[in-house]
Order: C-alpha cells, then structure tokens, then sequence
C-alpha cells in the first residue's frame, strides 16, 4: 500500500507529492493528459519552433513562492528569465505607467500627483515581501501568521476592494495600472480582496519580478516531476481517473482537481453543491513575424502588458464578462516570452500571448475584439500575425478538466468565496473522507502557479498519516 496517490499533476499536485515525498512518504501521481503540468505546460501550438504556454506564461507567484523556494528546482533546470519591466499598462497616447522592479520608477511612470500615494501604499511592505508571502499564501489554520503586525497591517489594505485602493489616486494612469492587476481575479473591481490581489502582484513585481520560465512554464512542471522521481516518487501519465477505484490501494489521496470533479470521483455526492465557478478567458496564442509593435515604448520592454488603458475600460469588461455579455471592448492580459527567452520562436520570430474576459461556458469568437484592441495600441499588429492558435472556453476546459466553463481560476473570486475555498472548514483541504483531501487552486491561497496549495494539503496529509502511525 501506498502512503499517498495524487490524481492530477499540476504544479499543486506535484508540489504536494514532492512535500510528501521530503517526508519519505510513497508517493505515485496519475494524470490523465499525456505530460505532466496542467496550468504549467508548453506546447507548439501554432507553427513549428514556436513554443507556447498554453495557460499561464509570467510567473510573479512562482519566482516568489516559499514552496518552490524551498526547493532545488534549478537543479533540475528550472531558470527564470526577466525582462527589462515586468509590465506595462499602455495608453492610447503612447504613454504607459508601468510596474518596474523599483518601486520609485513605477511611482514616477504615474505622475507627480500619485508618485508619492503609490511610494507611501508600496514602501512599507516591499522589504518584506518574504513575511508577507508566507503569511498570505497561506492559510488561518496552520495558526498564527509569522508577523502578526505585519499581517494585520498589510490585511487591512488587502481586505479592500480595487475600487477603494483606486479613489488613493487622482490620475488615470494610477487608477488604470492598479485596476489591470485587480483583474487577473476576473471579477468586479468592487469584489472584496481584489485590492489586495492587486497589491501582492505589485510588491511581487519589486522583490522577484514577473519573470518566465526559460523554456517555457513546462519547466517548472519538469522540474517538480524530476525532483519527485529523484526522491523515488512516480508520475503515471495518460491515466485518466473515473472512480476511485482504479487507483492502487492508498493511505491517503490527493486531488489537484476541481472540487466537483473530486466528488465525482471519490463518491462524496453533493458535498461541493455550493461551490461556484467564476467567468472565464478567451485565449489566443500568436506566432508574429516580428515583435508587437507597441506605440508605447514601455510596452515594448516588458514581458506582460495589459491592454485597457482606463479603471473605467477594465471595470466595464470585467462587469460584462461576470453578467454574461459578450465582450465588446475587452481587458486584455498579455504576455510576450519570446522578448527574453529566443528558445520560444525562431531567429527573428516571436511568441505573443493574449487572453479577455468572458463569460462562464462562452461559445462565441472573439478574436475580432481581441485584434481591434491590440491594433488600438499596436497599430500595423495584424500585418506580423504568422498563424495564431484560439481556445474559448469550451477549448480550454476540453485542455484542463480543472477549467470548468473555461474558468481558469478553478472557482470564482466571489464573496466568502474569496477566503473561503471550497468552502466554510477548519481545514480546506481535508473532505468528509478521512483519507481524501483536495489540493488544486480552488482551496487557500487560490490561482496562480506556486505550489502554495499543494504544500498546504501535504501538511494536513502527513499529520493525518502521522496521527495514523501513532495510533498503530
């Protein structure tokens, strides 16, 4: 028998093998795709040579993740890569406020009326990042978070949300550079803790940046799945899982899977019945004959770019991707690897990144939306486009089961929801079953390739299996 079995190997499921695996737990991983990685992988998706990051490309959580920290994945090959800014938020003037990894230059990006609110909302946290990624990307029942002081300060503020941060600022360059980090929640602007999303991606951008993975985000998982099978773990790939009991005999298992699919296959019924999923992203990958031709200088510098000019342009595309519209003028997210990393394209090619908001199970095209917006601060875009590769939200839920109706997030950053993932329990990651436990983004701390929730249901999983060593 098994110590543990983890059914999916995204970079939570194999966070959380590698953490049991430390402890010298048997450990075995099945995943259904035939590579490991989930949200971390890489593919040629568009013509040959070009290299692309399926989902998430810029990787500020993971450079600065105390899981992947505490472990040696660059022995294993994992390199981050930086550009010159980590993101630029363009304008249709040809100006941009930008995130840089000093706190002063991306203060004066914003003008003097809101350089000095920016230094006095930023400066007290920025040297304690390391604090303030172990308390936050955590969870209350491990117990008191490491700074207390700090944790209630910080808190305080990221409790907020964006919409109250943003009335700080008197600019429309301030107001529009907090609003694009807000929205990587894809919900409202005036969601409770989007002002504190906004901010931890902020003081990531100054203390690790927003770096790629050389080679792409499937170096990440590659470097997981090597340190697992050097500890004498396993990964199985092309196994899908249906019932529990096509899986070997197990002390414990782990699900780096939504939680309705963990239900589905565990046979906990409608334990999950409340649990909401949130809109979802219309995502296109490009293969350019050349770099985007940003009227922004800024822009052409950075690895992310979000292109939505004002806190009014991005409120109104989240507003219409949360109501169900379609999307007209969308906020889009925007990566360009290729910029640092020449293993992404051919000599003189590159790789571009693009995803808007759209409602939850979308069937419709948005690519004509997506191209005007970029024309609108690229304009001469179209004319570089070689071939481009377009997931909705079908696709991308066809791609990764977790991405249910294309929700890239595994559950709606809503209400309770927002803290409480999966739901109200005094460990989220434990179920109604004492050997089952869920471990995917949709517990504590929620979305993002760090590993955070795989480390934190290894911990409940290993004083489970201790507390059973005991007992025998």
């Amino acid at each position: 028998m098994l110590d543990a079995v983890v059914v999916g190997a995204g970079p939570n499921g194999l966070t959380a093998a590698v953490e049991l695996a430390r402890r010298g737990h048997t450990v075995e991983v099945f995943e259904a795709r035939e590579r490991p990685g989930g949200g971390a992988r890489t593919e040629e998706l568009t013509l040959p040579g070009f290299r692309h990051d399926p989902c998430s490309a810029a990787h500020p959580l993971g450079a600065g993740s105390p899981a992947f920290n505490a472990m040696p994945l660059e022995r294993y090959g994992l390199r981050w890569l930086h550009a010159a800014l980590p993101m630029a938020h363009p304008f249709p003037d040809g100006t941009a406020a930008v995130l840089a990894r000093s706190p002063g230059e991306t203060a004066m990006s914003l003008g003097p009326g809101d350089a000095g609110t920016y230094r006095r909302l930023v400066t007290p946290f920025v040297s304690r990042w390391e604090t303030i990624a172990a308390d936050f990307l955590r969870t209350p029942w491990l117990g008191l978070p490491r700074d207390p002081a700090g944790w209630v300060r910080f808190g305080t503020l990221a409790l907020q949300p964006a919409a109250l941060l943003a009335r700080r600022f008197d600019g429309e360059k301030a107001r529009g550079l907090l609003a694009g980090l807000a929205a990587h929640a894809i919900a409202p602007l005036s969601g409770p803790g989007t002002g504190g999303l906004a901010l931890m991606f902020a003081l990531a951008a100054h203390a690790v940046g927003w770096p790629v993975a050389r080679g792409g985000s499937q170096a990440i998982s590659d470097a997981l799945v090597a340190y697992l099978r050097e500890l004498g773990g396993e990964v199985h790939t092309h196994y899908e899982v249906r019932r529990l009991d096509e899986l070997p005999p197990a002390r414990a298992y782990v699900f780096d899977t939504s939680p309705t699919a963990l239900a589905r296959i565990a046979g906990l019924g409608n334990a999950y019945r409340d649990f909401r999923y949130g809109p979802a992203v219309f995502k296109l990958d490009y293969a350019l004959d050349g770099p985007v031709p940003w009227t922004a200088g800024a822009a052409r510098r950075a690895g992310t770019v979000h292109v939505g000019a004002t806190y009014g342009e991005v409120d109104a595309a989240l507003h219409a991707a949360v109501a169900g519209r379609d999307p007209d003028v969308p906020f889009l997210i925007t990566t360009q690897p290729s910029l640092i990393d020449p293993t992404r394209a051919p000599a003189g090619k590159h790789t571009f990144w693009a995803y808007a908001h759209v409602p939850s199970g979308w069937r419709g095209d948005a690519t004509e939306a997506v191209e005007r917006q970029l024309e609108r601060f690229a304009p001469g875009f179209r004319d570089l486009v070689l071939a481009r590769a377009v997931a909705g939200p079908p696709e991308l839920a066809a791609r990764n089961a977790n991405y249910v109706g294309g929700d890239i997030g595994c559950g709606a950053f809503a209400g309770m929801q927002t803290v409480l993932r999966p739901k109200l329990a005094r460990v989220p990651y434990a179920t109604a079953h004492p050997a089952i436990f869920l471990c995917s983004s949709a517990t504590p701390p929620g979305p993002g390739v760090h590993g955070m929730s795989g480390h934190h249901a290894a911990r409940a999983v290993w004083r489970r299996l201790r507390a059973g060593d005991r007992r025998r």
